[in-house]
């Protein structure tokens, strides 16, 4: 790997890269569901991670977006601060090799994973399965899509993996060994938390295993690209499975 390409990974593996590049899938729901809950003040659409997260941080009727904001606010100006002397690089280039990376992932894991699959249960499609109609309309699942990518990545990657993974730090020697057992431990919690709920799915193997092997990836992606990437990677995903463009 040459210089500039170890630039790049370094400099979009940091949380700096990982908070700039959550804003645009912040705003891009924000205003997606806003729209789609114009039309639905007495049911609204809300992505589960999204409202755990703000579970723990309550906000008084109406000033949601406010708080949610000043969250923005003050998490922008942690990191800019724990990160000022390393001097990364913010180049607009670094953001589209950045997306593009994430694309490419969100396409290899999704074959990758929906094969293993496809041979541990014959006859289940699991690509196919994920693109069955849901409720809420084509702009509410576009906006839960692009959701998924920020919140469930910000519970699931950041605060679980990134929490197991500093617990396992402390018990066990080597370092590869603590990563491991944050990224299979978090992929089981993340693939059992769709089960659970009003409106969790209905327990069955090949979801459970599918979404696990997904949640591994995405660990993978997060504790060795970091969460810019982690971010996209999941949201690309969701969305080239709802436009169909993974077959």
């Amino acid at each position: 790997m040459n210089a500039h390409w170890r630039a790049y990974h370094r400099a979009t593996r940091s949380a700096t890269y990982g908070f700039l590049a959550a804003l645009p899938l912040v705003l891009c729901y924000e205003v997606l569901i806003s729209v789609v809950n114009l039309t639905r003040p007495f049911a609204p659409v809300r992505l589960g991670a999204e409202a755990w997260l703000k579970w723990l941080l309550p906000a008084p009727m109406g000033l949601g977006l406010v708080v949610l904001v000043v969250v923005l606010g003050l998490v922008g100006a942690a990191v800019f601060y724990l990160e000022r002397g390393r001097r990364i690089p913010l180049r607009a280039r670094y953001f589209g090799l950045l997306v593009g990376e994430s694309a490419l992932y969100a396409f290899v894991v999704a074959v990758l994973v929906s094969s293993v699959v496809t041979v541990l249960f014959a006859g289940f499609a699991p690509l196919a399965a994920a693109q069955a109609p849901r409720s809420g309309g084509l702009l509410a699942q576009l906006a839960l899509s692009i959701g998924a990518g920020v919140y469930e990545e910000l519970l699931f990657r950041v605060l679980l993996v990134g929490g197991l993974a500093f617990a396992f730090r402390r018990v066990l020697a080597r370092k590869r060994w603590a990563y491991l057992a944050a990224a299979v431990l978090g992929a089981l919690l993340f693939s059992a938390a769709h089960y659970t709920g009003l409106y969790g799915d209905v327990l069955a193997a090949p979801s459970f295993v599918f979404r696990f092997l997904f949640g591994l990836a995405l660990n993978a992606l997060f504790l060795l690209r970091g969460f810019a990437v982690a971010a996209w990677t999941h949201a690309l995903y969701d969305v080239m499975i709802l436009t169909g463009l993974l077959g």
